[in-house]
């Protein structure tokens, strides 16, 4: 029988260490311009004495801003002096498509959030999520990955977390997207969650709490502040840091089935029918695919499969065939 090997990801902070600690965990990369380089993640460790442990994270995909702002600055001003516990903050996970500013490695084309459980010998992006999955996943209680858009998609601000088999695990994870509070709060639903971060932490029972918080591949001033406080409100919640919560209102959503996604079936260019946050009746025209090869052909019309509201849409102006157009959500009474 095979052994797994080790992860040659080396740490430079120690996980166990009372105070503050900003470091690295480094990942050899021989290279051409660097024979024997590495990438150097960035990671930053609070801990003060005994309690639950918080696993931090925003940069999954490289184009998504909220996070990495929120949590850099956490790590800046978190005084461990009000942490009872641990916070292992790691603000672009996917640290080499957050430099290049895509929502995949430019090394190798890896989406972090489809690579999981990784391999300690595959690719830069699959030994990241090894590590994740080995090494800092068992660690913490509670795992928050912050998420937006990118440059393909808008959202309308919301924290969100799964419904899964453990319901009291279930519980936790929406009390914590509750005190996050965002304007929004979802029950989602994924279509494609094999190999996501999210799928490995709730499979070893971790509450795990996620966002989408904007798009259009920037961040805006409402969503870093919605990011800010949210996290904050989480470690509260949870006990980890001292403070009340900031409680402000949300509105619940619920992605309930697969008809919440409506899919470009041509090239063109996209028309949005309905703004974000606006209400949507079945059958109603989300948007218009234009073809721009010739002029004289009616446009193509893309219609919401279910009543609700407008929660997410395409943002650059052109659009290919299977591009996600529109999300619908259902509001929840």
């Amino acid at each position: 029988m095979s052994t797994l090997r080790p992860s040659p990801i080396a740490p430079t902070v120690d996980f166990d260490k009372d105070g503050v600690q900003h470091g690295f965990l480094r990942l050899p990369y021989s290279r051409d311009d660097s024979a024997w380089g590495s990438v150097m993640i960035p990671i930053c460790v609070i801990r003060n004495g005994n309690g639950p442990a918080a696993l931090l994270t925003g940069g999954n995909h490289g184009d998504e801003y909220e996070g990495p702002l929120a949590l850099y600055e956490l790590a800046r001003t978190l005084d461990p002096k009000t942490v009872s516990g641990t916070v292992i903050i790691v603000p672009a996970m996917n640290y080499p498509a957050f430099r290049a500013g895509t929502r995949t490695s430019p090394i190798d084309k890896g989406n972090m959030n489809r690579s999981f459980p990784g391999r300690p010998e595959g690719t830069v992006t699959e030994k990241i999520a090894d590590y994740f999955q080995r090494e800092l996943l068992p660690r913490a209680d509670i795992v928050f990955d912050f998420h937006s858009g990118g440059r393909t998609l808008d959202f309308v601000p919301f924290c969100a977390a799964h419904t899964v088999p453990d319901k009291a695990q279930e519980q936790k994870a929406f009390a914590a997207v509750e005190a996050f509070s965002a304007p929004f709060s979802m029950r989602m639903t994924e279509i494609d969650a094999v190999g996501m971060y999210d799928t490995a932490a709730e499979e070893m029972g971790k509450v795990f709490v996620s966002t989408e918080l904007g798009g259009g591949g920037t961040s805006r001033a409402e969503t870093v502040r919605i990011a800010r406080r949210g996290i904050l409100n989480v470690l509260r919640h949870v006990g980890i840091a001292s403070g009340a919560v900031e409680k402000g209102t949300t509105q619940w959503l619920d992605m309930p089935s697969g008809d919440c996604f409506a899919f470009a079936e041509d090239d063109g260019m996209i028309e949005t029918m309905v703004d974000l946050g606006e209400p949507v009746e079945e059958g109603a025209v989300l948007a218009r695919i234009h073809s721009t090869g010739r002029t004289g052909i009616a446009p193509r019309e893309i219609r919401a499969k279910m009543s609700g509201m407008l929660a997410a849409r395409h943002f650059p102006g052109l659009v290919k065939a299977g591009d996600c157009a529109a999300v619908v959500a259902v509001l929840v009474e």
